[in-house]
């Protein structure tokens, strides 16, 4: 039992002058609250209150402490309503975690944005293709894309998003398009190397499975931005997130192959540690990003 309930209950008997009043209060049995309040005395190892057919009596100890109680009381209540009324003030510091080449291009520019409107506002980022451990490391949130199975971090979709093998069209007239997953390996596939993130390769759905394509080429890197601008180039194919190549893509300077295998969500995602009151600067700057993400012709800039 918490002591906050405890408190509250010796409080409450105190002042209704029985248990059965307390209780009626409360919306709890006379029982209940007599086991709080035998929980309490026995945790402080004094009696507090004399129990009798004829009423209740507070000792000389239960006296000081009812005016104690009161006052702890009252600052809990006071303590808590000023941090909800805080959950609406967007300052302090904000630290985020997002994949570098995403980050750079639709979260960094978008929080300059942000401070603008919220002047009381530090921000700080770390774009970086690894994973981080948001507690341990110190971060509000991060940016996601793909699935976020951690049961300790909640996850709210920002954008929808999907990856694509994709390449030029001239590319595609030089070596032919590929028709089936197996065509991959008479391909240049521009990939992620082993310090790249991505050690089982190309993901796939085929026949209703999650397949992964191991995918290589006479060009690899740790980079994504290096990997996508190798593919705009025309030096090969790539597997890209469609966040990256929407603007090229209805240019026509970049066309997809083998679609039917597509895995269909690879969304974009913010994810925070699970928390009772969501600090309002966490919660504004993900608003903002969904809402800046779902303006129409955003992602074709």
């Amino acid at each position: 039992m918490d002591r906050y309930t405890e408190l509250k209950s010796f409080v409450l008997v105190a002042e209704k002058g029985s248990f059965a009043a307390a209780a009626q209060a409360e919306r709890v049995t006379p029982v209940v609250m007599g086991r709080r309040l035998d929980s309490l005395e026995d945790r402080l190892g004094v009696k507090l209150m004399h129990r009798s057919t004829r009423g209740l009596h507070l000792t000389d100890l239960g006296e000081q402490f009812l005016d104690q109680a009161r006052q702890l009381l009252k600052d809990f209540d006071e303590i808590e309503s000023s941090l909800l009324a805080g959950r609406n003030l967007v300052r302090g510091h904000l630290v985020v975690s997002a994949p570098a080449a995403f980050g750079r291009r639709h979260v960094a520019p978008l929080g300059q944005t942000f401070q603008t409107l919220y002047p009381d506002l530090k921000l700080s980022f770390n774009l970086t293709d690894s994973v981080v451990d948001l507690v341990r490391e110190g971060y509000d949130m991060a940016i996601r894309i793909g699935e976020v199975t951690d049961p300790n971090y909640v996850a709210v979709k920002l954008a929808s998003n999907r990856r694509v093998v994709c390449g030029t069209p001239a590319y595609f007239a030089r070596h032919g398009v590929p028709r089936c997953l197996e065509d991959l390996a008479q391909h240049n596939c521009l990939a992620f190397n082993l310090q790249g993130g991505q050690p089982r390769g190309w993901s796939f759905l085929k026949d209703g499975r999650l397949v992964a394509v191991k995918a290589g080429g006479n060009l690899d890197c740790n980079d994504g931005e290096l990997l996508y601008n190798w593919v705009k180039q025309g030096l090969g194919i790539g597997w890209r997130s469609t966040w990256e190549i929407e603007g090229e893509l209805k240019r026509g300077e970049l066309v997809t192959v083998l679609d039917e295998f597509a895995v269909p969500a690879y969304d974009i995602q913010a994810v925070y540690p699970q928390q009772r009151y969501l600090p309002a600067k966490v919660r504004f700057f993900i608003d903002y990003l969904k809402k800046t993400y779902n303006t129409p012709g955003y992602w074709e800039r």
